[in-house]
């Protein structure tokens, strides 16, 4: 275990505010990570996405490192626009 997953273990179990809020902010850059993942399997640029979402290469950036408050429409475009599916599961 690396020294920074042993601070955010520790940290986590003294202070539930910061447990909470790493969780939520983690879970974002998931998505984002996803879907730049997605992106560059499908062979394709930020720029080409902006294209076929008519958009600028700027948004699909935003999108991809901001993605705490993507709406599901524009992720089901973005899917398409790279030639994927959209798939959402909820776990507990």
């Amino acid at each position: 275990m690396s020294d920074v997953q042993k601070y955010i273990e520790a940290r986590s179990k003294r202070d539930k505010e910061f447990a909470e809020g790493f969780e939520i902010g983690y879970a974002d850059f998931k998505i984002g990570v996803f879907l730049r993942q997605a992106r560059e399997a499908a062979g394709m640029t930020q720029e080409q996405v902006a294209k076929k979402l008519r958009t600028r290469k700027s948004a699909i950036s935003r999108i991809e490192n901001h993605a705490d408050d993507v709406r599901l429409s524009t992720l089901r475009r973005y899917a398409k626009a790279i030639g994927a599916n959209l798939s959402i599961r909820l776990a507990s």
